[in-house]
């Protein structure tokens, strides 16, 4: 990867058609993406607005157009790695003369791990919530490195989160005025993204509520436990992700409040996302709670009609329980039965039967049994 790719000429702004593309991906990536690397540059904002170039290796370069400054003079305010290759990564070392961490060492959970200061270049990781709309939601790992007055983002997957930011950044050139400002402005994406995931969480148990707790006769009944138990499964996975990711950015919030480079305005916005992450923490705990509550109900709705089709079963046996020894007794081959000799033996014998059996269930459903 040469010069030219990290400093590609700004192009034109955005237009109106990226409005419908509703994930907000400007490079045509989702999600799943997992093909070559990709590279975006945000150049420092001039009069012309803020550039935004994502490249692959494939891809043909783009027209240069004329600049105000010389490429070799202008300092990236961020760069983007999606999917970086191993030649990528290189050049990203040797232009900013830092060691990029490795897939594998942005997995691990030590915090002295994630965020530490390095010769006065930041590098911080955080887990960040990702296809939290599918059945299979999941936290990537995400570095930010803040070096100078660049801002260095490696990931391995494309949130939506980014996908917005980096839409917004092709409107509003301000977004972009320093790395500062891209650092705080993705992490307020991010806290957003979380913010509208735990309120349609929030929707979709109270939805599940009303399904545990109707009656067979109410049109919301579903008789099918196992569909509502998996649904408060994906809810309760999807939280305990969340919380995992919102504790990871406030562990990324106390690490900054301690950096001197920060500005007091920064500062400033960053106790604003520190509150909104702390606020949604308690959100996020009073879902889990929710989720156990759900789980518990419908777990104890299933043992209630498993005690009643047991109760059906011992009702029966002791109904049918009477008659069986009346029969039983009659049933014995003895020499001396008088009754068998006797005309009315055999009326008496079933109305005893069926006497025996009318009485139990007369008592039952005296005593509210059935």
């Amino acid at each position: 990867m040469d010069s030219n790719e990290f400093f590609a000429p700004a192009r034109p702004p955005v237009d109106d058609n990226l409005d419908d593309n509703p994930d907000g991906n400007v490079a045509g990536n989702s999600d799943e993406s997992a093909g070559g690397g990709s590279v975006a540059v945000v150049v420092a904002a001039e009069e012309d607005g803020v550039a935004v170039d994502r490249a692959t290796s494939d891809a043909a370069p783009a027209e240069p157009r004329p600049a105000k400054t010389p490429k070799s003079d202008r300092t990236p305010v961020w760069v983007d790695l999606l999917n970086p290759s191993s030649d990528e990564i290189h050049e990203i070392e040797k232009r900013f003369a830092i060691e990029v961490p490795t897939r594998e060492e942005m997995q691990e959970i030590e915090l002295s791990s994630r965020l530490y200061d390095e010769d006065g270049v930041l590098f911080m990781t955080v887990s960040v919530l990702n296809k939290a709309n599918t059945d299979e939601p999941e936290t990537t790992a995400i570095t930010f490195i803040l070096v100078k007055k660049t801002l260095i983002t490696l990931r391995y997957a494309d949130p939506i989160p980014f996908k917005t930011f980096i839409r917004r950044v092709n409107r509003t050139a301000a977004l972009a005025s320093s790395a500062e400002t891209v650092l705080f402005g993705l992490l307020e994406q991010i806290v957003d993204r979380l913010a509208d995931i735990m309120e349609q969480s929030t929707a979709d148990l109270e939805g599940l509520s009303n399904i545990v707790f109707s009656s067979p006769d109410d049109p919301e009944y579903e008789g099918d436990h196992r569909a509502v138990l998996r649904r408060i499964g994906r809810a309760g996975n999807l939280s305990g992700k969340a919380k995992d990711s919102l504790l990871n950015l406030h562990r990324l919030g106390l690490f900054l409040s301690t950096q001197p480079r920060l500005k007091k305005d920064t500062k400033t916005r960053l106790k604003t996302i520190s509150r909104d992450i702390v606020s949604i923490t308690e959100h996020a705990n009073f879902i889990a709670n929710k989720v156990t509550f759900l789980l518990d109900a419908t777990l104890g709705m299933i043992n209630l009609e498993q005690n009643n089709i047991i109760k059906i079963f011992s009702v029966a046996a002791a109904a049918f329980l009477p008659p069986t020894l009346i029969a039983s007794i009659y049933g014995m081959n003895f020499d001396v039965m008088p009754e068998l000799d006797w005309q009315f033996g055999y009326p008496l014998a079933i109305g005893l039967m069926v006497l025996s059996a009318v009485l139990p269930l007369w008592y039952f459903k005296r005593k509210g049994w059935l």
